[in-house]
């Protein structure tokens, strides 16, 4: 656990990257790293408890891995399913909320009820939020705020106002980005919510990334003096 119990970030959101290069590097198919990447997610989930991180956000599926090859997008949604159907109970136990964001009204009907039975399912939970990000596209989130904005006829839009059309207006922006595989990009994530996140890239693959790694972040994030755009008198 990080020391500085001052400095914790509110909500910590991750680009979980390198499945497929971890199953490269092996040998193996692409779908046996996503399923590795799985267990990390819940290695991930205990850490971000054991530090008091109240948000966790992971960029699970974008709309651009749609053009994925059909079979490992087939592998990724069964893989969801799978983790929601039997990983649920735990998060129960464990006090942690489950949501999704993205866009929903394209996704199979499988694939729907089994998220929003996993929401339901832990929607009493108030120890941690943890947010699976799927089908999901930051330009996307803008524009489809920007429609339901349009259709009530609005047209003096304030920031404030602006965020209550966002897919989970209450959730808070990210203090910290952390982003996997050594890829220096934000790749379409949160593009309205990151304006004044701390970035942090590390080149471990995110089926390899642990504790460490983890706690290196967060080192790195409280060594940080966050300015949200001011500057500062002694600077």
């Amino acid at each position: 656990m990080i020391p500085n119990l001052y400095k914790i970030p509110k909500h910590v959101a991750i680009i979980m990257d390198g499945n497929g290069r971890w199953a490269k590097r092996r040998g193996l198919p692409r779908v046996f790293g996503h399923r590795e990447g799985a267990k990390t997610v819940e290695r991930v989930i205990d850490i971000a408890r054991d530090n008091k991180i109240q948000w966790l956000s992971l960029f699970a599926f974008s709309t651009e891995n749609w053009n994925r090859p059909k079979e490992e997008v087939e592998a990724i949604m069964s893989l969801l399913v799978e983790y929601i159907n039997t990983k649920v109970p735990s998060l129960i136990e464990r006090n942690v909320r489950l949501r999704f964001m993205g866009r929903r009204y394209n996704l199979p009907e499988m694939i729907l009820n089994t998220m929003e039975e996993g929401e339901k399912a832990t929607e009493h939970c108030t120890g941690m939020n943890l947010v699976v990000a799927l089908n999901y596209s930051g330009k996307a989130e803008i524009v489809d705020a920007a429609r339901k904005i349009a259709e009530e006829g609005k047209t003096d839009i304030t920031e404030e106002e602006f965020r209550k059309y966002l897919y989970i207006p209450e959730m808070p922006e990210p203090d910290l980005l952390i982003r996997t595989s050594g890829e220096k990009r934000i790749s379409n994530f949160m593009l309205w919510e990151l304006a004044y996140t701390e970035l942090f890239f590390t080149e471990t693959l995110w089926p390899d990334f642990g504790e460490e790694d983890f706690a290196q972040a967060l080192y790195e994030y409280q060594s940080r003096e966050r300015r949200f755009g001011r500057v500062l008198e002694n600077k």
